[in-house]
Protein backbone atom coordinates (compact mmCIF):
# COMPACT_ATOMS: atom_id res chain seq x y z
CA UNK A 1 0.00 0.00 0.00
CA UNK A 2 1.88 3.45 -1.05
CA UNK A 3 1.90 6.01 1.72
CA UNK A 4 0.73 9.85 1.48
CA UNK A 5 2.37 12.14 4.15
CA UNK A 6 -0.40 13.72 6.36
CA UNK A 7 1.14 17.01 8.54
CA UNK A 8 -0.20 17.97 11.66
CA UNK A 9 -0.26 20.15 14.66
CA UNK A 10 -1.21 18.79 17.96
CA UNK A 11 -0.18 20.64 21.82
CA UNK A 12 3.18 19.32 22.98
CA UNK A 13 0.63 17.19 26.03
CA UNK A 14 -0.89 15.42 22.99
CA UNK A 15 2.61 15.07 20.93
CA UNK A 16 4.26 13.83 23.98
CA UNK A 17 1.33 11.65 25.08
CA UNK A 18 1.80 10.00 21.45
CA UNK A 19 5.64 9.68 21.52
CA UNK A 20 5.58 7.81 25.10
CA UNK A 21 2.21 5.46 24.04
CA UNK A 22 3.79 4.39 20.36
CA UNK A 23 7.32 3.82 22.89
CA UNK A 24 5.51 2.04 25.41
CA UNK A 25 4.02 -0.07 22.82
CA UNK A 26 7.22 -0.62 21.10
CA UNK A 27 6.27 1.52 17.81
CA UNK A 28 6.41 4.68 15.61
CA UNK A 29 4.40 7.77 16.69
CA UNK A 30 3.90 7.20 13.04
CA UNK A 31 1.97 3.60 13.14
CA UNK A 32 0.63 4.52 17.10
CA UNK A 33 -1.10 7.57 14.85
CA UNK A 34 -2.36 5.07 11.81
CA UNK A 35 -3.55 2.18 14.15
CA UNK A 36 -5.57 4.91 16.53
CA UNK A 37 -7.34 6.06 13.16
CA UNK A 38 -7.69 2.40 12.00
CA UNK A 39 -9.48 1.75 15.18
CA UNK A 40 -11.70 4.82 14.96
CA UNK A 41 -12.60 4.02 10.95
CA UNK A 42 -13.92 0.29 12.39
CA UNK A 43 -11.11 -1.50 10.24
CA UNK A 44 -9.22 -3.23 13.19
CA UNK A 45 -12.71 -3.83 14.50
CA UNK A 46 -13.77 -5.43 11.28
CA UNK A 47 -10.90 -7.43 10.47
CA UNK A 48 -11.25 -8.83 13.85
CA UNK A 49 -14.69 -9.85 13.30
CA UNK A 50 -13.75 -11.00 10.36
CA UNK A 51 -11.21 -13.42 12.31
CA UNK A 52 -13.60 -14.57 15.01
CA UNK A 53 -16.03 -15.91 12.67
CA UNK A 54 -13.84 -17.85 10.32
CA UNK A 55 -11.98 -19.52 13.40
CA UNK A 56 -15.75 -20.19 14.83
CA UNK A 57 -16.42 -21.38 11.64
CA UNK A 58 -13.07 -24.06 11.39
CA UNK A 59 -13.98 -25.06 15.20
CA UNK A 60 -17.88 -24.91 15.31
CA UNK A 61 -18.13 -28.99 15.87
CA UNK A 62 -15.42 -28.84 18.47
CA UNK A 63 -17.16 -25.92 20.23
CA UNK A 64 -20.72 -27.84 19.96
CA UNK A 65 -19.64 -30.77 21.33
CA UNK A 66 -17.47 -29.03 24.18
CA UNK A 67 -20.28 -26.84 24.74
CA UNK A 68 -23.33 -27.57 23.11
CA UNK A 69 -25.76 -28.14 26.45
CA UNK A 70 -24.94 -24.97 26.83
CA UNK A 71 -25.48 -23.30 23.83
CA UNK A 72 -29.09 -25.27 24.32
CA UNK A 73 -30.21 -23.58 27.24
CA UNK A 74 -28.69 -26.81 29.20
CA UNK A 75 -25.19 -26.32 31.34
CA UNK A 76 -22.47 -28.26 31.07
CA UNK A 77 -21.35 -30.76 34.21
CA UNK A 78 -19.79 -28.11 36.50
CA UNK A 79 -20.41 -24.85 34.91
CA UNK A 80 -22.81 -22.42 34.47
Amino acid sequence: MAKTQLNVRVDEGTAKAARERATARGMSVNRYIEELVRQDAGETGHTFVEAAADFMKQYENVFAEEFGAAREGGTHEGRR
